[in-house]
């Protein structure tokens, strides 16, 4: 009988379970500057479907999320004129890391240290499954956008541009 490698919790896997979450782990080798093209080859999902966890901030320096296809980057400017901000910008590592908790490479939306303003693109909750990162480099979750939807309340946005 084979047995599955043990993966360590994170804050946010914690957080799923306490929400009795339904999702898969995909812990995968994780590289440096990789993004998400290596986790989408790793785990063999297109990488449309593999969601990256944004954290950025507004003119007056409060933070906030973005999720966004791997595939994709953010219009700024169009995310600011929809939530009525006069600037976004992306927050430097070591604020990013203050505001969730978690490493760059490593960020998840979910049991973060702070409860911040989270925006999805809106053609992620069109997803099947979506992969999103579990709070460690090299670790992904599988799940229903249903099941984001439920647990962070995001506000849908169209701000995606291709890479």
């Amino acid at each position: 009988m084979a047995t599955r490698a043990h993966i360590s919790e994170t804050p946010a896997t914690q957080f799923l379970r306490q929400h009795q979450v339904a999702f898969s782990e995909h812990p995968y080798a994780y590289e440096d500057k990789g993004g998400t093209a290596v986790s989408a080859r790793e785990l063999g999902v297109p990488e449309h479907s593999v969601v990256k966890t944004l954290v950025m901030q507004d003119e007056a320096a409060r933070p906030l999320i973005v999720l966004m296809h791997g595939d994709c980057k953010v219009s700024t400017k169009e995310l600011a004129r929809q939530i009525g901000c006069k600037r976004i910008e992306p927050c430097k590592p070591a604020d990013a890391t203050r505001h969730t908790g978690f490493l760059v490479g490593g960020t998840s939306p979910f049991g973060t240290r702070k409860q911040l303003p989270v925006y999805v693109e809106k053609s992620i909750l069109a997803l099947e499954t979506l992969y999103i990162n579990g709070g460690r480099r090299g670790y992904l979750v599988g799940m229903a956008p249903a099941q984001l939807v439920a647990l962070l309340a995001p506000r849908p946005v169209e701000v995606a541009l291709p890479l």
